[in-house]
């Protein structure tokens, strides 16, 4: 298998998942800024032009964050981030499902729309107007998830999942966007950090977020 890379944080909860689970693959990297995952090499291999992208033994492809981790999973089982028995599953998948519809998707979308409208307005639909109101919906939802963090290290309780290192990688890639976390959610925060600390969320950065990280 190959992985299709590149910056931005869809990429970077593959890296993280990869990391967290001692999967080394190689890597090809694809230059967001050039447009190069619009043009007909990429859209070979994702007609959607979206990073990442699994290149699997076979010669087929598979994009999609969600789907890359799960086959990754179902291949390499050890140590368990979506779930070791079907219970496990359904609630990694049942956060991991909240946190994707309810937070990523419009922090996302309200970044393409604003502070990403220069690069995002001539590859794909764009609605400028609506950037204030995703965003807003992203901290509404955001605020929902803080109260349910109450007593738990993790979303999925004690258990570590694709869920965390899903929320984990767009909220730190928000903040550099001008989406900062609220700093009244305590419980976010707190989970925030917990999640900083394991040595996945470095090892996880791209090597040009390295490089400003080590600058800064």
């Amino acid at each position: 298998m190959k992985l299709y890379d590149s910056l931005g944080p869809n990429p970077r909860v593959v890296r993280m998942f990869l990391n967290e689970k001692g999967i080394e693959l190689p890597m090809q990297q694809v230059d967001l800024g050039a447009g190069e995952n619009r043009r007909a090499a990429h859209l070979e291999r994702n007609p959607a032009g979206q990073m990442p992208c699994l290149e699997l033994d076979g010669g087929d492809f598979v994009s999609e964050v969600t789907a890359i981790c799960e086959l990754l999973e179902e291949t390499h089982p050890k140590p368990a981030l979506i779930g070791a028995t079907p219970e496990e599953r359904a609630e990694t998948r049942m956060w991991t499902r909240r946190v994707d519809l309810n937070i990523v998707e419009p922090l996302a979308n309200g970044f393409r729309f604003g502070e990403g409208l220069a690069m995002f307005k001539d590859r794909t639909y764009t609605a400028p107007e609506a950037s204030p109101g995703l965003k807003g919906m992203a901290r509404y939802h955001l605020a929902w998830l803080d109260r349910q963090l109450a007593g738990r290290r993790f979303l999925a309780r004690e258990r570590f999942t694709l869920a965390d290192i899903l929320l984990y990688c767009f909220l730190d890639f928000a903040a550099g966007v001008g989406q900062p976390r609220p700093a009244e959610l305590a419980n976010v925060g707190n989970w925030f950090e917990r999640v900083a600390a394991r040595p996945s969320a470095d090892q996880s950065l791209h090597p040009m977020a390295q490089k400003v990280k080590m600058r800064a």
